[in-house]
């Protein structure tokens, strides 16, 4: 019996990572990809001793647009027709301030949380229409639900990438694959390093079985953790004429 893949593509990332246990320890073999390929396969090395599921690493960069299709066509090639279903966890907070400034850094955070990854998400559904079975699940944000002075060109981004997933979503279903889009809030990774413990930061473990669950249930958007929904829901309602003067 073929038992199911799981990519995960930003495996390096705290959510990415703590996806990968949560899926190991459901029985799923996993081919973890990313742009630090050592550290990948440490991470793979440990799940597999730990829950004795196969693993396999590739470096992906999503940035790296000439080696792109070439790198994801070498995911799917170690699949062996078994990928059920791919999760994207790209993403950066990059340095809010200096990006107003400096153009190589708002590039990168823009690059980085939509277009890099858009591009490889159109590659893996692609594989999936033709499979005609799947899922695709995808990390936004709610920074993505309304542009905040604090941080806009993240916000955009992944404000984009939400309104992207969106029409994937609508496209995919009349092809058996479902699309997830994840929204989550603060979460303790190295992207938001120097917060502090908060109420409203989650741990990624935590996130990532609220993600494993959603998949299951075929959810089409989730906010993590749930309470993100009614604080968005708030500040969507805000007038633009008072949300302006706010310093968020």
């Amino acid at each position: 019996m073929l038992v199911s893949t799981v990519l995960i593509l930003g495996a390096n990332a705290g959510i990415g990572r703590a996806l990968a246990a949560e899926y190991a320890r459901h029985r799923y073999d996993l081919l973890l990809a990313g742009r630090d390929r050592e550290e990948l396969e440490a991470v793979a090395a440990d799940l597999h001793l730990r829950y004795n599921v196969s693993t396999h690493t590739e470096r992906v960069d999503v940035l790296d647009y000439d080696s792109l299709e070439s790198a994801l066509a070498a995911c799917l090639a170690a699949c062996h027709n078994s990928l059920e279903g791919m999760v994207l966890c790209t993403g950066t907070m990059g340095n809010p301030d200096a990006a107003r400034t400096d153009i190589n850094e708002a590039r990168r955070m823009l690059d980085t949380n939509f277009t890099g990854s858009v591009l490889a998400l159109n590659i893996i559904a692609n594989h999936f229409v033709q499979k005609g079975k799947g899922f695709i699940c995808a990390v936004s944000s709610v920074a993505g639900d309304r542009g905040r002075q604090s941080n806009y060109l993240y916000g955009s981004a992944k404000g984009g990438l939400t309104t992207y997933l969106q029409g994937l979503r609508n496209r995919l279903y009349h092809h058996g694959v479902h699309v997830i889009t994840v929204k989550p809030g603060f979460v303790d990774t190295r992207m938001v390093f120097g917060s502090g413990k908060s109420a409203l930061v989650a741990a990624p473990e935590a996130v990532a079985c609220d993600i494993y669950r959603a998949v299951i249930s075929r959810k089409n958007v989730i906010y993590v953790p749930g309470f993100w929904r009614f604080i968005m829901f708030v500040v969507r309602m805000i007038p633009e004429r008072l949300f302006k003067k706010l310093r968020m």
